[in-house]
């Protein structure tokens, strides 16, 4: 028997630390597993070149656990290994036996997951003790190396009938209850082994019988040795692609549309890139794509390898020239991750750009599932903007689509304003807007419709690399200025009729943290409606943006802002102002007097302290001109309440801004409910 110290230098170290960086030690099982799969395809290489003449037989890979012992085994019918191999393999640690072996077989073994190295010292990060009994192919006497974990080990010549090797971990008293457990250990093999290349056998398939799941005499292979992304895609069918999706997800919708991804120049890369159908936006989930070595599963977190708005895709994606198990700063600067990121990029954009062309009709019915890639895409990488302003479509509210070159040309000699602008009209909520855009159409003017999860970030980059182009809410304001032309000018309210108008409807408007109003008189047509309820473009998309942007909460803890437009052509709105006038005229003709005789003397004194030096103004005047103002307060405050009491007593003031606030969903509770009484007064 021999003893002694697994050879671990300042040269050798590094590569081992290195590979055993991992956050989750439930990669041993992946390693110690493809270790296994490494030496069986070892063997295949072998036979066929001619350097294994004997039978092969069956070749899977069996792992089984030992609760009483708390054991895992792994155990293949590979190669195996000579003591001579075992010392230069497993105890001294500079060596990778997989190097080795591709060096001589380089031609033939492109199957082989020589990726992982000497994986398989990731065991003692769960393990007290490992036991290694192997025999080689070669007919050498079957050894059994023994090591607890430090650098001490022991090797002896053992009794074992078959080649190939058995791996024995005993599992780590506090790691017990996570790994030695079937259900456990199964979910495990299912998410690291289940397309390895070779069999990977787990138990025996179970049946119901009498009443309960028992074992049959048929294994149970737990993997798919031949995943369909290894294929040719001429040689599937749509068929294929989507059974493969249910693999991967079984509880998801069928796919939108895939990708197959195959190139082998100037790297490696294989997989399958689905669309999913997405319902809601709790379904905008990362970590969806696989990512694979040599057909070993590595991780979900491809972030730095595909390019970020397409992490929100589904599959699976395999190369040998990711380099594994390294910083993040390492994947951003290497050369094969650009490359295979661009290259990513191109496929998918001449994969939508293929869909749109040869059949417009079934993108179209794609899109509404779709657009919040290519709204991503657009809006993190100018290289796929570009792409896809070929294939990027506009919908309208009444269901119609055009490319960016068409809406342009439809709308472009009626939705240009006097500026040369080309104005955008757009609605997020169609049944809430409809009055606005049916008021938009009445002119001729086409309104898209905008609600999507990115459309506030996407309006905001359209108006930047649109040439004259601007986006305008449909109830952003009154559509005379939304497209202010040279021939929307009315007669206008006198100023003083108008701000006594503007007091009766403010002095009603509800008054919360959450919202804020502003009341402004305005000629807009016989043909418009009496009041309407516009809400600021500017501060609504800065919170829509604070709903998705870091570092803009600010705006959403401000109150929305809303202004109500009287519409002073509107005889509705002319007969409150009329009886307003009637009814107020005796109670404010003193106060205006008083208000007018203030102004004037306010006026004169400003006027005769302004030619006198700061210091040449007494107090006394001060004091006198600061009285004249609060004076001035007072009376306009009597005039606001005397409107105020007015409004208040108006029960078609109440039900016209009831109407406008109802018209936009903010209408509820108690003041809901005094309107439904009112309407019912009305009609009696």
């Amino acid at each position: 028997m021999q003893t002694g110290n697994i050879g671990v230098t300042t040269e050798n170290i590094f590569p081992v630390i290195k590979k055993f960086l991992y956050s989750d030690h439930e990669i041993f099982l992946r390693e110690i597993v493809s270790n296994a799969c490494d030496a069986t395809q070892k063997l295949k290489t072998l036979a066929g070149k001619g350097d294994f003449q004997g039978e092969l037989g069956d070749l899977s890979v069996r792992i089984s656990f030992d609760k009483e012992a708390s054991t895992i085994t792994v155990s293949d019918r590979g190669i195996g290994m000579t003591a001579e191999e075992i010392d230069k393999y497993i105890n001294q640690i500079a060596f990778s036996g997989a190097n080795d072996f591709l060096d001589k077989y380089k031609d033939d073994a492109n199957a082989i997951i020589g990726h992982f190295g000497l994986g398989f010292y990731s065991s003692f990060m769960v393990s007290k003790k490992v036991e290694i009994i192997t025999k080689s192919y070669t007919d050498a006497p079957a050894q059994k190396w023994t090591c607890d974990g430090s650098p001490a080990f022991t090797l002896e010549e053992c009794d074992k009938a078959d080649r190939g090797t058995d791996i024995v971990m005993y599992i780590d008293d506090d790691c017990k209850e996570e790994f030695v457990d079937k259900n456990k250990l199964a979910d495990l093999l299912k998410k690291y082994c289940k397309f390895l290349p070779i069999p990977i056998v787990f138990g025996k398939k179970t049946e119901w019988k009498d009443g309960k799941q028992v074992d049959t005499e048929e294994d149970n292979v737990i993997n798919n040795t031949e995943p369909i992304w290894n294929k040719k895609p001429a040689d599937l069918k749509d068929e294929d692609y989507q059974k493969f999706y249910r693999e991967l997800y079984p509880v998801s919708d069928e796919p939108l549309f895939w990708i197959h991804l195959n190139v082998d120049y100037p790297f490696n890369l294989t997989g399958i890139l689905y669309f999913p159908k997405i319902k809601n936006p709790l379904d905008l989930q990362r970590n969806k794509i696989q990512l694979f070595c040599n057909q070993v599963f590595v991780t979900d977190n491809v972030e730095g390898i595909v390019p970020e708005f397409l992490m929100l895709l589904h599959g699976v994606i395999d190369s040998p020239d990711i380099p594994l198990n390294v910083s993040r700063s390492f994947l951003q600067s290497d050369q094969n991750v650009k490359k295979i990121s661009n290259y990513i990029t191109k496929k998918v954009s001449d994969r939508l750009q293929q869909i749109f062309k040869n059949d417009r009709p079934d993108f179209e019915k794609k899109w509404d599932d779709i657009k919040i890639f290519i709204h991503y895409g657009m809006l993190s990488q100018d290289d796929f903007y570009d792409k896809a302003m070929n294939f990027f479509l506009l919908k309208d509210v009444d269901g119609k689509y055009y490319t960016q070159e068409e809406y342009q040309t439809l709308i472009k000699d009626n939705q240009t304003n006097k500026e040369g602008q080309l104005v955008y009209l757009y609605a997020q909520d169609p049944q809430r807007q409809y009055t606005y855009i049916q008021a938009a159409k009445d002119k001729g003017y086409n309104v898209l419709l905008m609600d999507g999860q990115l459309d506030t970030p996407l309006i905001a980059m359209l108006e930047r690399k649109l040439e004259k182009t601007t986006f305008s809410r449909v109830d952003g304001d009154v559509l005379e200025r939304l497209i202010e032309k040279e021939d929307t000018k009315r007669e206008e309210l006198q100023y003083e009729r108008a701000s006594k108008l503007s007091s009766i409807f403010n002095s009603q408007m509800p008054r919360t943290d959450k919202l804020d109003f502003h009341v402004e008189a305005k000629a807009l047509g016989q043909d418009a409606l009496p009041v309407m309820l516009t809400q600021s473009e500017y501060l609504r998309r800065m919170k829509d943006m604070s709903r998705i942007q870091a570092g803009m909460s600010f705006y959403g803890d401000m109150p929305d802002m809303y202004t109500l437009v009287l519409n002073t052509d509107s005889p509705l709105i002319q007969s409150v102002l009329e009886d307003s006038e009637q009814k107020t005229e005796e109670a404010l003709r003193p106060i205006e007097a008083e208000i007018k005789g203030l102004t004037a003397r306010q006026a004169v004194m400003r006027q005769e302290q302004d030619k006198k030096k700061a210091d040449e103004v007494t107090e006394d005047e001060r004091k006198e001109l600061n009285k004249c103002g609060d004076d001035i307060r007072a009376q306009e405050k009597k005039k606001t309440d005397i409107l105020a009491e007015y409004g208040k007593g108006s029960d078609k003031v109440n039900q016209l801004i009831d109407l406008a606030l109802l018209q936009n969903g903010l209408l509820q509770g108690e003041a809901l409910s005094r309107f439904v009484r009112r309407s019912v007064d009305f009609i009696k």
